[in-house]
């Protein structure tokens, strides 16, 4: 999770975590504490977790992000009206596929349900450097393609693919 290697099969976040752990710790915390959605999948101990932003937090962060997305030209509009953003799912590498990132969706989708939510947005990246293991959960979860957008990160160029799913 979160290190400077980043496999397109086995799926990576962006972050390094590893880079600047102090860093990361605090932003972190700051999710655990102030965010409405975030998720730990853990036993003995932690092997993943989920951020997700409700349209009010995910903007604040990202205050032009409805403007950055090239929405596809038949994606419903009407669907930015209510939303949370999952920014991120992290399982441990030697766990991957072994369903704990469905679990943790089961979860987010049941809450959402009760909260009348009725829409979830996630940015997969495809440049510079494709993650094959985040498009397959895409597709696994039933999402849709609503646009893409290009990203600044970090002095790095981004292109991240949008991806919608309804709340069902």
């Amino acid at each position: 999770m979160g290190s400077s290697e980043k496999i397109s099969e086995q799926g990576f976040l962006v972050d390094d975590y590893r880079a600047n752990p102090k860093f990361y710790k605090k932003k972190l915390l700051k999710g655990i504490n102030s965010l409405d959605h975030f998720y730990v999948a853990e036993y003995d101990k932690i092997y993943g977790f989920m951020m997700t932003y409700t349209k009010e937090q995910w903007l604040e962060d990202n205050p032009d992000w409805l403007a950055d997305v090239y929405w596809r030209p038949d994606f419903d509009k009407s669907k930015l009206d209510n939303f949370v953003v999952v920014d991120k799912t992290a399982i441990k590498a030697d766990l991957t596929g072994q369903g704990i990132g469905s679990l943790i969706y089961t979860r987010l989708l049941s809450d959402l349900k009760s909260e009348g939510v009725h829409n979830i947005f996630a940015e997969t990246i495809i440049s510079p450097q494709p993650n094959f293991a985040s498009l397959q959960f895409r597709k696994k979860q039933k999402y849709s393609l609503a646009g893409m957008r290009y990203e600044n990160y970090n002095d790095n160029l981004y292109t991240d693919l949008i991806y919608h799913k309804k709340v069902e």
